[in-house]
């Protein structure tokens, strides 16, 4: 079982590209698993055609006996889709929802697929959002970036989590590559690319902006499945086998502030 977590800064597409990656994975009759670990709950939401599941931690406080079927959904291709959830706004710990989540689905058994894939809300990897990694769920991180100065920096953030928790005996997490979500910045490329380098990383995919995605979205669907011949559908099946055929994983080595202000003022 590949176990596979995508983190990113809120907002930088890493939902979008965690469903058309899974849609990608289930077209090569793989079973997959995607669980969205992220308060917003929208994970899934394009797998599932617009619906918004219920979310374990809701169905936690509705229900006592919870069942497969009141937290586990089938989506496009057959993905088992999940949802984390999270507490009302300035209520508890946003965390919560994915501590709960493991713990139904360990204790349900239903933690299984050839491949699994996390989506983790990356501005903050402390409590439950470094569980994936923490307890050796995610063994194989991957960074959603763009070349805006403030993604980089959550990007950084985040391998520092991998490196101090990578020494744990509990976690299995090696950052497996950076994976650029462009934002059509002039150089681009080759700052995400220099980014991922310079943390000892590399560039596993580049994902350019595209009008598809937007509409994929407005009907209510992955690219892979609204748009399948397009060259949009074709990047995200490129970057689905990159990752599967990758074997080169890293613990890394992240920047200082001023090494990324550096970096970012370079590529200006």
């Amino acid at each position: 079982m590949r176990q596979i977590a995508l983190y990113g800064k809120g907002g930088i597409g890493k939902s979008t590209t965690s469903a058309n990656l899974s849609a990608a994975f289930s077209e090569k009759n793989l079973s997959v698993m995607q669980i969205g670990c992220d308060p917003k709950h929208d994970s899934t939401r394009m797998l599932m055609h617009g619906r918004w599941i219920p979310t374990v931690l809701e169905q936690m406080y509705e229900k006592k006996d919870i069942k497969e079927e009141d937290v586990i959904f089938e989506g496009f291709g057959g993905v088992r889709c999940v949802e984390a959830g999270g507490p009302e706004p300035g209520i508890g710990c946003a965390g919560r929802g994915i501590i709960a989540t493991f713990q139904l689905l360990e204790k349900m058994q239903a933690l299984f697929g050839d491949v699994v894939v996390y989506d983790v809300l990356g501005d903050v990897v402390c409590g439950g959002f470094a569980l994936p990694m923490r307890d050796g769920y995610a063994e194989e991180v991957y960074l959603v970036t763009s070349g805006e100065l403030m993604s980089l920096y959550a990007a950084n953030n985040i391998s520092k989590a991998v490196a101090r928790l990578s020494g744990r005996s509990s976690a299995k997490c090696k950052l497996g590559g950076v994976i650029c979500n462009a934002k059509n910045m002039d150089n681009e490329y080759e700052l995400v690319k220099e980014f991922a380098e310079r943390i000892g990383s590399k560039l596993i995919c580049y994902i350019p902006r595209s009008k598809s995605v937007q509409a994929a979205e407005v009907n209510r669907m992955t690219v892979i499945e609204h748009d399948p011949t397009s060259e949009q559908a074709d990047v995200y099946r490129k970057c689905a086998d990159a990752i599967l055929n990758n074997t080169d994983f890293r613990i890394p080595t992240p920047l200082s502030l001023e090494e990324l202000e550096d970096l970012a003022r370079k590529y200006l």
